[in-house]
């Protein structure tokens, strides 16, 4: 490792080899607070320092704090990526990505002993016993151990089963040997050479590689038969069905998918998530993902090339073959990547994925329930910010108005508090001064009825009011705010149906909220809750009004086929007028000539 004092940090940068290896940014106190990995040290290291090149306002800030740079070169990229994994666990710089695991995984262990255990933990001792995994998955795991339990009878006491022991007689036989779990080997009735030939074939299953496992038995079974022996046959032929099962249960997309890693990974403002799948024979035998926290506005690549590196590290992964879903940095001869993009490999890949996204919501869902307050507060004071309001938004009410070219013109108000529903303060209006289609006027009137009831109930107001349309509906709204003087005491805005754009009173152009923000999506619900309400009771009215009387009347005519009717004609003198043929188009044949039939006798 070199280590240098010097305070002239252009000059380290000009000495610097053009090497791969890894550098280590120092502050003044000599702590670590970044680590890199380079194909050529010189040159990234002095991309750090270059006038000519813009970085971000986070890695400004670091770059700011160096005081000192220390490098190590090593002989490939390869080498370099892992040396930088191991040294960001072991000193946890304040600027590099740190990786988070949702829980500890349990393992499966075959014990270093003779007549060895197979069991599930969550604790590694370094003792020579091997472990397998971790598995996300408990239920796939104990489906294994079960698989193994059904398949070969092992021992399960924990006697110290040595020669000495066994030939001195030291242990008794067990009621796990009379019902047929254990073959006795604590007597000496089972031979040693016998049960690491059974641990062998376990270690094959766990591993996933369960078709050499079935061909062998099926040799084995074959030459059984030959010599007469057919109650040993008969028992390898009832191992041979449980594998077969075992293995068409965990079959995911081709069985000639072998020795495969598969790596997707989604990201959002602060974190990225990658999902791990190892493929044995078309079956995935392992799954794990990680949450990986940005500190430097980091690239998709550069988070999943130092995942990849991670997982693979983490889990001893021996994969020649990476399924991934962009290309990275990794450079290793041995190593092929793939980047599918359709067949067996593309859906393992969206697999994957789905995986990843279940793991976000999963985590953002335990967040909610642990503390739905702190998560409310969080959500409240985004959309403070990304509404430019000066309170935080704690109660919303929105707007939406329904009308059938201007018959039964209704309008609907929905109440969020704390960004959820409050659904009995929801209100339904008929509207009573505005004749015709008039959304504008409709409105206006829906609003001022709506603010001078609560004025003069001295009821509280609402922080932020949202109408679900664009400039017009927007500025019919403003009217009566202005003339019941809310004006500017109570944050208003529209939002528009198609490109759902953001409008602001006297603010020409729209505001274009990204279409994953936590803002929008709950501006989005408000309207769709508005809608909702709004229709339910617009249709109420309707089955009350023309529809009732003079459609629903007619005997085979329900309200669903008078509705269609009324969309598409708009009144009933226009159905009455209209031509089998027309009517047809609308409610179909048989209806169509019910119709047809009773309007022209």
């Amino acid at each position: 490792m070199t280590k240098t004092l010097h305070k002239d940090l252009s000059g380290l940068v000009k000495v610097l080899p053009d090497k791969p290896g890894i550098y280590q940014f120092l502050d003044e106190d000599a702590r670590i607070i970044y680590v890199g990995k380079a194909k050529s040290l010189k040159k990234r290291v002095a991309s750090y320092f270059n006038k000519d090149r813009r970085l971000s306002g986070k890695v400004s800030v670091m770059v700011k704090k160096i005081a000192d740079i220390h490098h190590m070169v090593v002989d490939t990229e390869l080498d370099a990526l892992l040396l930088e994994n191991n040294l960001i666990k072991k000193y946890q710089p304040r600027y590099n990505v740190m990786m988070k695991d949702d829980k500890t995984f349990p393992w499966i262990c075959i014990r270093n002993e003779s007549f060895p255990r197979i069991f599930s933990t969550r604790n590694i001792v370094h003792d020579g016993s091997e472990y397998f995994g971790p598995y996300a998955s408990v239920k796939m795991m104990n489906t294994i151990l079960e698989l193994i339990r059904s398949l070969y009878p092992l021992r399960n006491c924990k006697h110290k089963l040595s020669s000495k022991n066994i030939e001195s007689r030291k242990f008794k036989l067990c009621l796990e040997y009379h019902v047929g779990n254990c073959l006795g080997p604590c007597v000496g009735l089972q031979a040693e050479k016998d049960y690491a030939q059974s641990v062998k074939e376990i270690k094959e299953i766990i591993k996933g590689n369960i078709s050499t496992i079935i061909r062998e038995l099926k040799k084995l079974m074959m030459k059984h038969a030959k010599v007469f022996e057919f109650e040993k046959a008969q028992i390898i032929k009832e191992k041979l069905t449980l594998l077969e099962n075992y293995k068409s249960k965990s079959t995911v997309v081709n069985p000639k998918i072998d020795n495969v890693d598969v790596f997707s990974i989604i990201t959002d403002e602060k974190s990225a998530y990658v999902n791990f799948l190892r493929v044995v024979n078309g079956a995935i035998v392992q799954a794990h993902t990680v949450e990986l926290k940005k500190k430097l506005d980091e690239s998709p690549a550069e988070l999943l090339s130092l995942a990849v590196t991670d997982l693979r590290q983490r889990f001893g992964d021996s994969s020649r073959e990476l399924i991934l879903p962009f290309a990275i940095e990794l450079k290793n001869p041995d190593l092929k990547l793939i980047i599918p993009r359709r067949g067996d490999k593309k859906q393992l890949l969206e697999l994957s994925e789905r995986n990843a996204k279940f793991y976000k919501l999963e985590k953002r869902k335990k967040i909610e329930l642990a503390d739905p307050e702190r998560h409310s507060h969080r959500i409240l004071e985004t959309m403070k910010n990304d509404l430019r309001m000066k309170e935080l938004p704690k109660h919303i009410e929105c707007f939406d108005n329904s009308n059938l070219q201007g018959d039964y013109p209704v309008a609907a108000m929905v109440c969020f508090k704390n960004t959820r529903p409050t659904k009995k303060e929801y209100r339904h209006y008929n509207i009573k001064t505005v004749q015709g289609p008039d959304d504008f006027a409709s409105m206006k009137e829906i609003i001022y009825r709506r603010y001078k009831r609560l004025l003069e109930e001295k009821k509280p107001l609402p922080q932020l009011i949202v109408i679900d349309g664009g400039k017009g509906q927007l500025s019919a709204s403003l009217k009566s705010l202005e003339k019941l003087g809310l004006r500017g005491k109570i944050t208003i805005i529209g939002i528009a149906k198609k490109l759902e754009e953001i409008y602001y009173p006297g603010d020409s152009l729209p505001m274009y909220l990204d279409k994953t923000s936590e803002t929008l999506r709950v501006i989005r619900h408000l309207r769709d809750e508005a809608h909702r309400f709004g229709i339910a009771h617009h249709r109420k009215r309707m089955e009350k009004g023309t529809i009732r009387s003079e459609l629903t009347d007619i005997e085979g005519i329900g309200y669903n086929t008078a509705q269609k009717l009324l969309w598409k004609f708009k009144s009933v003198k226009k159905i009455k007028e209209a031509s089998l043929e027309q009517l047809n188009e609308v409610a179909g044949k048989s209806k169509a000539g019910i119709v047809f039939s009773y309007f022209n006798k």
